[in-house]
């Protein structure tokens, strides 16, 4: 009876210590926390999905507050957040521009071709390692295994017809997807453009038209025929310069040529109007700057 008595005193002696020791520790170690970190971090979305190149949203709060990260740190939250982050630290929210990521391959199994019939591991990294950079004839094109999809904490894209499909409305700008793609085959660009480049191929023409029916051939007939400048063809690819871009609508019906001020020019189908086919031609006419 004794003996146990003395092992209760004992343990329960131990703890009473180590719990005054403990209040101690964190009476002298204790970190004043700004308040307006707190709220900063109430008015973030709280999805941790590390778009802002912080470590989550507690990092995100913690940065704005001490002057690292400007007020408009999330792009999830976009202009609301923003303004309610400026409302906190006393700071003009401004204007916010929203954007969306877009996948700069069009190359689906109905256009693109393979090489050979693969069966590894569904998973875009791992396919690039394998003998010929994947199945893929092309070696620069959507490889379709859904790394990204994976990536993306917002529903926001999806493998359709073989090729990774963006849903600009659901689409947060977060990043993740682009981080996840091992070809950097996707880019962020203003939610307001509609015009974009879809290939990223480095090759020749003649290598383009073997692997893909609409691949960019680096031709530069964009490139010569646009009014604003706003199309440049740099190694083998046209690349959209959205500050410089013309605001263009596409005219009805299905069409043998591209047209620019009455001239037609034969196009591939590279250059896409945002939710058409792949598999129609376009006829843009400039409506404005």
């Amino acid at each position: 009876m004794n003996g146990i008595l003395a092992a209760t005193l004992m343990v329960g002696g131990t703890g009473l210590l180590i719990g005054i020791l403990l209040g101690i520790a964190g009476k002298k170690f204790y970190v004043e926390v700004d308040e307006r970190e707190t709220k900063v971090r109430e008015a973030l979305p709280g999805n941790n999905c590390g778009g802002c190149g912080y470590p989550g949203c507690d990092g995100a709060a913690a940065a704005v507050v001490k002057g690292e990260a400007p007020i408009s740190v999330c792009p999830v939250g976009g202009a609301p957040v923003a303004a309610a982050i400026g409302a906190i630290m006393g700071q003009e929210a401004g204007a916010q521009e929203r954007r969306k990521a877009v996948v700069r391959c069009a190359g689906t199994c109905d256009v693109a071709k393979n090489k050979y019939e693969y069966t590894g591991a569904r998973d875009c990294s791992y396919a690039g390692f394998v003998p010929g950079g994947g199945p893929k004839s092309c070696g620069n094109g959507c490889l379709g295994f859904g790394n990204c999809v994976k990536a993306c904490k917002f529903d926001a894209i999806h493998i359709e017809n073989g090729i990774a499909v963006v849903d600009g409305e659901a689409c947060k700008a977060c990043g993740a997807c682009v981080k996840a793609c091992p070809r950097n085959l996707i880019d962020l660009i203003p939610y307001e453009q509609k015009i974009t480049v879809k290939c990223r191929s480095t090759e020749k023409g003649k290598a383009v038209m073997a692997a893909c029916e609409i691949g960019c051939i680096g031709c530069k007939k964009c490139e010569k025929n646009c009014p604003s400048d706003a199309i440049h063809v740099v190694d083998q690819r046209a690349e959209i310069d959205p500050a410089k871009m013309y605001r263009l609508r596409p005219l009805r019906g299905e069409l043998p040529a591209e047209v620019y001020y009455g001239r037609k020019i034969k196009m591939r189908n590279s250059m896409l109007w945002e939710g058409t086919s792949a598999a129609w031609n376009f006829c843009f006419s400039v409506i404005s700057c």
